[in-house]
């Protein structure tokens, strides 16, 4: 194995460009043995692009890669994975029919002698890579039901069990809980002992702190700078990434104050039971109250029953959910997302790309998909007129897109989850349900955001916001709800709450016996 700090990879003048946009321009990048090498800027930047390059999804336009010194061209991910590059994608890239184990050794199967899959090893071995990774799920479980942080270990677990030299991460902790993400820290640092180099992809600047080694920093399609971790601080790295100053998001105080009439939506002893453990609840016989100009925030670790307490909101649990939900005062049945929006409720999905857009679809076509019926004549959508709908509402949210006419699967995921948003905002809803809204967002999109919720509800708008980033809940919240394990323990004013009440209202309890 190479010694630590050895070059293994260089790539040298990489371009790369896709219909309408230039994605890449020139790039250079060196990743070193035992070394983390932090890749930083907004979206758009390129980031992604250059390492999906790197791990052979895309062919480079003009320049080279050279492994260890040799110069190589990949045509496919398995052909870099054969040279020892793994990447561990940011949008999940797993199988959804396959079970777990499948999905982590998927092309390197333990076969028997007589070329069969030796499923009694795969799920042995699967369930080892689990353990060291402390997520609690059987190997033999289908992928396709565990929520989106779940699958995002499944993904670390996949890349780690190829036994990679190059290992590339793309925002691999934007769902993990804090135990998730403190378990892949200690696996990273493994990795550098062992000699692996590691690209990584964030925009969390603070938790690089701890396992940083170097420091790259992209801005349009280009490399700004390079140098180690303890060179940079903060205002340097957000300088070069925007190409100015750029200050913090408030914080201390809730962003709008909300507007103490006007109910918007009353939930009473709402409950959605599990589907495969009876007596338990996904979420337990929760109650609250959002009024306009009111910004409720959600928080709960990983199984607190955060998402599907919006998804029973938006009426995708159909006659499953039980309780009283009261809209504008009067009580609501909500067996499909239809009678929802019906009823001014939008909601923007944790999961983009699988949830929130149509990839095929240009973003005027995403864009105006909840609210055709303003494009529309005798049946037929009207290009024009669904154009001038649309158009203020991307306009409001800054989408970088070279073309209203652009597929969506071409915008950076920052630019994509600004689509969803102006998607709901045409809707003209009266409460939006916001599910992890910055989730792999840059720090002056994930401002943006925030500013708009300011105004959103300061127009009128009621918003709930769930999110896993302690800091973004108490940035945007009036009032902050908590759950455990399905149940609501605490309630918090935003003046009241801080990062030690919530967490510990988020911890379970364990039950005190009476001798």
């Amino acid at each position: 194995m190479t010694g630590t700090g050895d070059v293994v990879l260089e790539a040298r003048g990489i371009s790369k460009s896709f219909p309408g946009v230039r994605a890449l321009d020139g790039v250079s990048l060196t990743l070193r043995s035992g070394r983390l090498t932090a890749l930083l800027g907004e979206n758009g930047a390129g980031k992604s692009t250059l390492m999906n390059v790197v791990a052979g999804v895309f062919p480079p336009d003009a320049g080279e890669l050279l492994l260890a010194g040799q110069p190589v061209h990949f045509t496919s991910p398995r052909q870099a994975r054969d040279h020892g590059i793994a990447m561990i994608f940011q949008e999940l890239n797993l199988v959804p029919g396959l079970t777990v184990a499948e999905n982590i050794f998927l092309g390197r199967e333990p076969l028997r002698r007589c070329g069969l899959i030796d499923y009694a090893a795969l799920n042995r071995r699967a369930a080892a890579w689990l353990q060291r990774l402390d997520l609690d799920i059987p190997p033999t479980a289908p992928t396709g039901r565990l929520r989106v942080g779940q699958q995002q270990v499944v993904e670390v677990a996949k890349a780690l069990a190829g036994e990679a030299r190059i290992l590339i991460m793309d925002e691999p902790t934007s769902a993990l809980s804090e135990r998730e993400t403190e378990v892949l820290f200690q696996r990273i640092t493994d990795l550098k002992l062992r000699g692996v180099a590691i690209a990584y992809i964030t925009h969390k600047l603070d938790e690089l702190a701890r396992i940083a080694d170097d420091a790259a920093v992209m801005r349009d399609g280009r490399m700004i700078g390079s140098a180690p971790w303890k060179e940079l601080s903060r205002p340097d790295i957000v300088r070069m990434m925007v190409g100015r100053d750029l200050g913090e998001p408030p914080g201390g105080t809730a962003i709008s104050s909300p507007n103490q009439s006007d109910e918007v939506l009353r939930v009473e002893q709402l409950a959605l039971p599990h589907p495969s453990r009876p007596g338990d609840f996904l979420v337990a016989h929760v109650s609250f109250r959002v009024r306009r100009g009111e910004v409720l925030g959600i928080f709960g670790l990983m199984g607190a029953g955060r998402t599907e307490l919006l998804e029973c909101l938006f009426g995708l649990h159909g006659r499953a959910c039980t309780g009283n939900i009261f809209v504008g005062g009067r009580r609501a049945v909500l067996r499909s997302s239809a009678d929802a929006i019906a009823l001014g409720l939008a909601m923007a999905p944790e999961d983009r790309k699988r949830d929130g857009l149509v990839l095929s679809m240009s973003v005027a076509e995403n864009t105006s998909l909840a609210s055709l019926s303003r494009a529309e004549r005798f049946g037929l959508i009207r290009p024009r007129a669904e154009r001038e709908h649309v158009q203020g509402y991307l306009q409001r949210f800054r989408v970088k897109t070279p073309s209203l006419r652009q597929r969506v699967r071409n915008l950076s995921g920052g630019n994509q989850q600004k689509v969803i948003l102006a998607k709901w905002l045409a809707t003209a809803p009266r409460l939006l349900l916001l599910d992890e809204p910055t989730r792999g967002i840059d720090l002056r999109a994930k401002q943006e955001i925030y500013a708009l919720i300011d105004q959103l509800t300061r127009d009128g708008l009621a918003v709930i916001v769930v999110s896993s980033e302690l800091p973004e809940i108490l940035t945007v919240s009036d009032r902050i709800l908590v759950l455990c394990e399905g149940r609501a323990t605490e309630e918090f004013l935003r003046a009241e709450a801080t990062e030690e009440k919530i967490m510990h209202a988020a911890l379970p309890r364990k039950p005190v016996s009476i001798c």
